[in-house]
């Protein structure tokens, strides 16, 4: 293991699919990472060696945003993780990844529905982020992972991407109120990735990805790892001028 030195960074959802493709792709360039997982341990562990196999620390830790009573405690858990498993060094990047999908039509949304949505992909990631501000070292950053779709509507998303719209404008309030310490803040707005999200919608319906195929310039469909590679630039130096950006990550569809 390399000696104790270097940044730190947080990926929540970090487990599986694009959120596992940061993690990777932060460990490729030098920066230790924990992750945060809701319930498959088995995976959380497996990336953690992924990311030790690179040379670089890892932890992982629990998170569920849909109990927000819980995350006060996260957040002592995740400071005592600091001092155990990366020398007590202070965090520089948080990468707000972590959710879920569901199409739901608006005549069907119910509030539970709409409280959910709202828990996991707005107020959960508002009160994460405000928490881990304040332990977070100067001059790093936030990373929120939110989805084209608050531009081009796709019927049944409207809750979700209603969310990720408001996590958008959070994300430059972030960056207005936490430049003085050299903190930035960016979005990075995937379209259709091919994974497990929402029961592997895309990846199990062969009309879907030709109708994508069909509306991208590029001509394929988006992997998890076009993703990560962006969301490891802006936790990067590279970056060191680019705050309350959104950044659509869809290879040019429906332009």
């Amino acid at each position: 293991m390399d000696e104790v030195h270097g940044k730190v960074a947080l990926v929540t959802g970090g487990n599986r699919g694009i959120g596992k493709e940061i993690a990777l792709a932060l460990a490729r360039a030098g920066t230790d990472v924990a992750i945060t997982y809701r319930s498959n341990e088995e995976e959380a562990l497996s990336v953690l060696e992924d990311i030790r196999r690179m040379g670089r620390r890892s932890a992982a830790l629990r998170l569920d945003l849909n109990q927000l009573a819980d995350l006060d405690g996260f957040i002592d858990a995740f400071g005592w993780l600091l001092a155990r498993d990366f020398g007590g060094r202070q965090l520089d990047y948080l990468v707000n990844n972590a959710g879920f999908g569901k199409a739901i039509p608006i005549e069907k949304l119910t509030f539970a529905d709409f409280d959910t949505f709202n828990d996991v992909h707005f107020k959960g990631v508002v009160f994460l982020t405000q928490k881990v501000l304040a332990m977070m070292r100067d001059n790093g950053g936030v990373v929120f992972i939110t989805a084209a779709g608050d531009r081009y509507n796709v019927p049944g998303y409207a809750a979700y991407a209603a969310c990720k719209g408001a996590i958008e404008v959070f994300s430059r309030y972030v960056a207005k109120e936490y430049g003085a310490r050299g903190i930035r803040s960016n979005s990075v707005a995937p379209g259709g990735i091919v994974t497990d999200f929402n029961n592997a919608a895309i990846r199990s319906n062969a009309q879907a990805q030709a109708y994508i195929i069909g509306q991208t310039p590029m001509g394929r469909l988006g992997h998890a790892d076009d993703i990560g590679d962006v969301a490891a630039f802006l936790c990067s130096d590279a970056a060191r001028w680019m705050t309350g950006q959104r950044l659509e990550v869809t290879g040019g569809f429906n332009l």
